[in-house]
């Protein structure tokens, strides 16, 4: 059996998914057990959902440390952790740091959401962190994402981070910057300006507190965002110049 913290969008697609091969605890901290029994998974209290063989943490990043602390005494021995926050680095270290060294650990960040993974996994790209993981383990659930259609991707926090700080940061922030502007569709438009719109219309079904984990708790991710607020202004300058 599989346990679940948090319900958001994501846990919710992720509950829905698992169900499919898996009986699912779902623990949420406001009573969501209506929309969780439809998908098929049950509501569960955090002690039961933490006695699980598998342990997904489904909450924002800036919940995971305080979430990992309330767990700790509550965990099945032998339990295996996996986080889906879309930084590493900082999570990574809070499970090994606070979780005992008999639970073993999955960093990971599955690069895709409710709005693209609606009808299907297939072609979806998801990324591991082999950390704190027996290979026996690691394979059975490597083996298990790839039979669902998804594109395993390997690597560690810190690189992890780097690039995401580019592909997923800073795309937020400009799609943020869009809807900050009041960009919306036009009769005499083009397909790069349509491009900008399917940003802006991604960000804008997230958070704003997955949007501030994410440049928060990212240590590359205010390096890119000056980098290209400099490269704005430098073309501005020149513009200006004529």
């Amino acid at each position: 059996m599989i346990g679940i913290i948090g319900f958001g969008r994501f846990g919710k697609l992720m509950a829905r998914y698992l169900s499919e091969d898996f009986k699912v605890l779902v623990y949420n901290r406001t009573d969501k057990s209506s929309e969780i029994e439809k998908i098929g998974a049950y509501s569960a209290s955090l002690r039961k959902v933490c006695r699980q063989d598998f342990v997904v943490l489904s909450v924002p990043i800036s919940q995971i440390k305080a979430v990992l602390k309330a767990i700790v005494p509550i965990l099945k021995k032998d339990a295996l952790v996996i986080d889906v926050c879309s930084v590493k680095a900082y999570p990574t270290r809070w499970m090994k740091e606070l979780l005992p060294e008999t639970v073993s650990i999955l960093p990971t960040h599955p690069m895709f959401g409710p709005d693209s993974a609606a009808d299907s996994l297939e072609g979806a790209k998801i990324l591991l962190c082999k950390e704190r993981i027996s290979a026996t383990l690691y394979d059975k659930v490597k083996s298990y994402l790839s039979s669902k259609g998804l594109v395993i991707i390997e690597t560690s926090p810190e690189e992890h981070d780097k690039q995401i700080a580019i592909s997923l940061s800073l795309t937020h922030f400009i799609g943020r910057s869009l809807s900050e502007l009041g960009a919306t569709e036009l009769s005499i438009d083009t397909e790069g300006y349509q491009r900008l719109l399917h940003i802006l219309d991604v960000v804008e079904h997230d958070t704003w507190q997955l949007f501030f984990d994410m440049h928060q708790y990212n240590p590359y991710a205010r390096e890119q965002r000056m980098a290209f607020m400099q490269a704005m202004e430098k073309i501005h300058t020149k513009l200006e110049k004529g």
